[in-house]
């Protein structure tokens, strides 16, 4: 197979994946009340039907950057996906909840392939000079999916049936298998070692843990006893895997790559940016939908063009890095960011409608160019032979800092709540208005942590890009 029509064709495999698996991850909220009333059970008991696929999505991340190394990109790109359209398949014939919560179970083991081992290959398959506009292509999935999940999810709700969310991806599926097998590269180490079995115990059983802690707190009741013994016991196996890892030859996950100051800054950074984006999708269409008073369809619509902006940001992202430098795109950008978020406590049921499109128009655009910058940067200074270390490392701490935005949104918004109904509308408008306050000056404060960048940081994937039209 000619490189030129890998480079051609390898960028789209990656992203149609990876667009099935973030559309997944949200396209299912909206349809829980249709799905527990066809299973004949509340819609508090779906809770699980969320959270196990994204706590075997967290967990199976680490083992895939080994999988990889051992088996092959091809191969395990293609299992991964295959059993995600299978798990798929399962959801939608589920006949009781313990059936489908035991098939998001699975389709998030498939998921966890996906992310990690499709950015390895981009990575090995891509010069440096090259790699920015590679991963801005397919990071635009990953923007788009969660934005689009609720709309698509209430649209096929409304007019077929709740299986078909799952059924949907079977298609998607079925390409993207002839796609890998034709396009796909088939890289792998000349010496994977063996499994780090014991680091994966330690810190899968500790961001499992801590993950389903920030998932079901404040929304059962937990009392404070149990939730601060088990959080210590999460933290403590996360530490205990951090004291593995400085004395394994092969840990699962080696901490050492963060001695790498691009690395370092792109991860640790972006985890505190993500902290103050991932609650945005869940807390959005609750400010549309109590604080505009419009159906849930329509709420979905306003999240659209996010994901147009974001599109758009794909065909100039590339020049700007290159003109202004990483370092002064990602304070600046992550500053802008943060007025965005800030922004959206000051709509309310009066606002023009062009008004909202517009702020989340300009959210869309700084999102993309945050997220094509961060990820881009993390891999500037990476030795090739790092690289399936430092992507699994990386897709790690995104699907992490995403899920903990998400839990932080929730949070922060309930703690405003306080002992208030939430049936009273004002009082949900204004707790909604100052979370959006409180996550962006959490975004704003995670602009520091570029500063730490020099000017030439970054250059390696940013100088074969032409400035000039």
């Amino acid at each position: 197979m000619e490189q030129a029509t890998v480079k051609r064709f390898l960028p789209w495999v990656v992203a149609t994946a990876l667009f099935m698996e973030q559309l997944d991850s949200t396209i299912v909220n909206t349809a829980v009340p249709s799905m527990a009333a066809s299973l004949q059970v509340s819609p508090l008991s779906l809770k699980g039907v969320v959270a196990s696929y994204i706590l075997s999505l967290a967990v199976g991340i680490p083992i895939s950057g080994w999988m990889a190394d051992r088996f092959g990109t091809r191969r395990v790109f293609a299992l991964a996906v295959a059993v995600f359209t299978l798990s798929s398949i399962l959801c939608g014939l589920a006949v009781n909840v313990p059936m489908l919560v035991a098939a998001r179970i699975l389709q998030g083991v498939g998921a966890a392939m996906m992310m990690p081992v499709g950015r390895l290959a981009v990575i090995r398959t891509f010069p440096k000079s090259e790699l920015l506009v590679a991963m801005n292509f397919v990071i635009i999935p990953a923007l788009i999916g969660p934005l689009l999940g609720p709309t698509i999810g209430g649209l096929i709700v409304h007019w077929l049936s709740w299986r078909d969310i799952f059924f949907v991806n079977v298609p998607v599926g079925l390409a993207a298998q002839w796609l890998i097998h034709r396009y796909m590269p088939d890289y792998r180490s000349d010496s994977p070692g063996s499994p780090d079995l014991v680091g994966f115990v330690l810190f899968g059983s500790g961001i499992a843990l801590l993950s389903w802690l920030l998932e079901v707190f404040g929304e059962h009741r937990i009392d404070a006893t149990s939730a601060a013994v088990l959080l210590a016991i999460s933290i403590s196996l996360l530490l205990a895997y951090g004291v593995h890892a400085s004395r394994t030859e092969h840990p699962l996950l080696r901490l050492t790559l963060f001695k790498v100051r691009t690395f370092r800054v792109s991860v640790l950074g972006g985890f505190v940016t993500r902290l103050g984006l991932g609650g945005m999708p869940f807390l959005l269409p609750l400010l549309y939908q109590l604080g505009l008073g419009l159906p849930s369809w329509q709420s979905g619509l306003l999240m659209m063009p996010a994901a147009a902006a974001a599109m758009g940001m794909k065909l100039v992202a590339a020049r700007v890095l290159a003109r202004f430098g990483f370092r002064q795109v990602l304070v600046v950008n992550t500053l802008m960011i943060g007025l965005t978020v800030s922004l959206f406590s000051q709509v309310i049921a009066s606002t023009p409608l062009w008004s909202i499109v517009a702020l989340s128009l300009a959210q869309g655009f700084f999102n993309s160019l945050q997220f094509t910058s961060m990820n881009a940067m993390a891999y500037s200074d990476i030795d090739p032979k790092d690289s399936s270390m430092a992507s699994t490392i990386g897709s790690s701490m995104q699907q992490l800092s995403l899920s903990f935005g998400l839990a932080c949104g929730s949070l922060v918004t309930a703690w405003y709540l306080g002992d208030l109904a939430q049936s009273d509308k004002l009082a949900v408008t204004s707790a909604l208005h100052h979370a959006f306050l409180t996550l962006g000056a959490v975004t704003i404060i995670s602009s520091l942590s570029f500063w730490t960048l020099k000017p030439a940081d970054g250059s390696a994937v940013s100088q074969g890009v032409q400035v000039s039209a």
